[in-house]
């Protein structure tokens, strides 16, 4: 049962979430994306480069095991997932650059998680360890959990009759949210291998991660910000930088390195990100956190 639910129903709970979104979306918002790329170009660079260097600084001296320091390695290096492109959507965000960044991330970190792990291995763990990462499997899945759903969304959208685009758009409005903490919530709790982390045990880790959760959203707005962008892109990108795809994560971690003490730092930053982070992106749409007025 947990197996048929990681290897299907979590899929297709994410493919339905991006059909989701897509309805909210035409061709001319991602034509808007393509066509002036400074936002996408600075997202992708902040999330893939940036935030592992911030990653690495902050957890280099950090009095922690080394095994622990490299599962935060990992999460960094992984892709902004569903629920980023979902808060971005609930808080009036430009979704379709979210979109386009989880796309262009989920190819680039067949080369950039790797050697991230690599590095991370050899510095923490003085043991080298090579990450195979098969392009065809992840770029299956990026198409069919991401970009195909959300580009029916958009078809239904533009060309099929208001009435019936209003009527799927109503009740998904609100059970996306739904959908997703269940599914979030049944990877990291109902899991075999997930289950056996006893969060009380690990409550010195959760100082670090919640540094790591809010250090790299501000980052991810002051460098747009300083790119001359936009308000909406500004916490679009820090959205994008708060929300790691943490059950990529955890695959790797589990089936791919095969250490399930990696998985643990994924296991709690799923536990309270996807909270944080819509806080924290709420306070920067508003303006109210200080020194995010524009």
């Amino acid at each position: 049962m947990e197996q048929s639910f990681v290897d299907f129903i979590m899929p297709f709970a994410i493919a339905i979430i991006m059909f989701g979104i897509g309805l909210e979306l035409k061709f001319k918002d991602f034509y808007r994306v393509f066509l002036q790329p400074k936002a996408v170009v600075t997202g992708v660079i902040s999330q893939m480069f940036i935030m592992p260097i911030i990653a690495f600084v902050l957890i280099f001296f950090w009095p922690i095991e080394a095994v622990y320091k490299v599962g935060l390695m990992l999460l960094a290096s992984c892709p902004g997932g569903t629920a980023s492109n979902l808060v971005t959507k609930i808080l009036g965000g430009r979704v379709a650059l979210s979109i386009s960044m989880t796309a262009f991330n989920s190819f680039i970190i067949l080369f950039t998680i790797p050697a991230i792990l690599y590095l991370s291995f050899t510095i923490f763990l003085s043991k080298e360890q090579n990450i195979d990462l098969s392009f065809w499997e992840t770029t299956a899945q990026v198409f069919f959990t991401v970009i195909l759903p959300v580009i029916l969304g958009v078809i239904v959208n533009e060309y099929s009759k208001r009435d019936f685009s209003n009527l799927l758009k109503r009740p998904l409005k609100y059970v996306l949210p739904i959908i997703l903490l269940i599914a979030l919530a049944a990877v990291v709790f109902l899991d075999e291998g997930n289950k056996k982390v006893n969060y009380l045990d690990h409550l010195n880790l959760f100082v670090p991660l919640f540094l790591f959760n809010i250090i790299t959203m501000m980052m991810g707005y002051r460098i747009s910000k300083f790119m001359g962008l936009d308000h909406k892109s500004n916490y679009t990108i820090a959205i994008e930088m708060g929300l790691q795809n943490s059950v990529l994560a955890l695959f790797i971690a589990n089936q791919v390195v095969e250490n399930t003490a990696i998985s643990t730092m994924a296991i709690l930053y799923s536990s309270f990100s996807f909270v944080s982070t819509f806080c924290i992106a709420f306070l920067m749409q508003k303006k109210i956190i200080p020194g995010f007025r524009v």
